[in-house]
């Protein structure tokens, strides 16, 4: 009889979707300042002034790595009406934003949703209105690291009414956005042995014999799934362990860079593991059904994806096959 006792890291089963969570910087918060711009007044009165300044405040939440929830304060500038007075005008904004993450440090993104506006009259002007219109947006923004960036960015207010008048506001400026939030980086725990156990004999006295386990990482070049020769031959002693245990298991895990779309590292990765599998199955003829591969993407960096040298450790495939413990006859 044979007992079997599968030492099987926990990291390599449960750790990939915390590690995605822990990777961004849930809350951020900016101040943007620029200038205004006044359009397509309906039936507004002439000589009216078309720029002016404006700045705000935003709080946002990251709900995704492409989708964030956002509100704020904008000042949308006080414009002249043929001398005799202006508009003040404010708004509070609630929007989407959507995210393409373009490279590790620039995003294109879009925002729309809506905001509720403050019009007053200045300086002789004795109006006021308040009401909610349309806002869309536009804009990118550049990471200085994982807390600090800058966008670059453009606003649209449809439709802001004063008595009979309405027109429409631009706004376009520069911002500065401090994130926070993200979780710490949680190192993987060793899961307890799970135990396969036939009813034991009690002539049973040989000694267990303690099998070591085995693990290697391959590189990869960017954006490659082949590997050359000399990698492959780092696999000799973990195929001829699983030659010589039949027992054995093999975890063929492959991982990416955070460079391109998600879904892209996502599906490179996996075609990186399917490389490594087929080569010792094919090669050594292990059945398949003893290897487990599986692609990770981009979601478990072992260095940081903001310098060359860390991107290079991060494409790999981790090849690692459990410990044994054998009791015989």
């Amino acid at each position: 009889m044979t007992k079997i006792n599968y030492v099987l890291p926990l990291a390599l089963l449960v750790s990939g979707a915390l590690q995605a969570e822990q990777s961004e910087n849930p809350w951020y918060a900016g101040a943007r300042i620029g200038g205004t711009h006044y359009s397509d007044f309906a039936n507004g009165p002439a000589g009216v002034d078309k720029d002016d300044f404006g700045g705000g405040a935003f709080l946002g939440y990251n709900v995704s790595r492409w989708f964030a929830l956002e509100t704020g304060y904008t000042y949308l500038g006080d414009p002249d009406v043929n001398g005799s007075g202006s508009i003040e005008q404010q708004a509070i904004d609630l929007v989407g934003k959507f995210t393409w993450k373009t490279t590790d440090s620039l995003d294109v993104f879009a925002k729309a949703g809506g905001a509720y506006y403050f019009a007053e009259g200045q300086d002789g002007l004795n109006a006021d209105d308040e009401g909610v219109v349309a806002t869309a947006g536009l804009g990118v923004e550049y990471f200085f690291n994982q807390n600090v960036s800058t966008r670059l960015e453009y606003q649209y207010y449809h439709d802001i009414e004063l008595e009979d008048t309405d027109w429409d506001t631009h706004f376009y400026g520069l911002s500065l956005v401090y994130a926070w939030g993200a979780a710490p980086m949680v190192m993987p725990m060793i899961a307890a042995p799970v135990i396969a156990q036939a009813v034991a004999e009690p002539e049973v006295i040989a000694e267990p014999i303690e099998i070591a386990p085995l693990s290697v990482e391959l590189p990869f070049m960017f954006d490659s799934d082949e590997l050359s020769q000399e990698y492959m031959q780092q696999l000799a002693p973990i195929a001829q362990h699983l030659l010589d245990y039949p027992q054995a298991q093999l975890f063929v895990v492959g991982h990416t860079d955070s460079r391109g779309s998600e879904a892209y590292n996502q599906k490179l990765s996996e075609q990186r593991a399917a490389l490594v599998a087929d080569y010792l199955a094919n090669s050594y003829n292990i059945d398949k059904s003893r290897i487990i591969q599986e692609g990770r993407g981009e979601l478990e960096p072992r260095a940081n994806n903001e310098t060359e040298e860390g991107r290079a450790l991060n494409r790999r495939v981790t090849v690692f096959t459990p410990g044994l413990t054998i009791e015989q006859k």
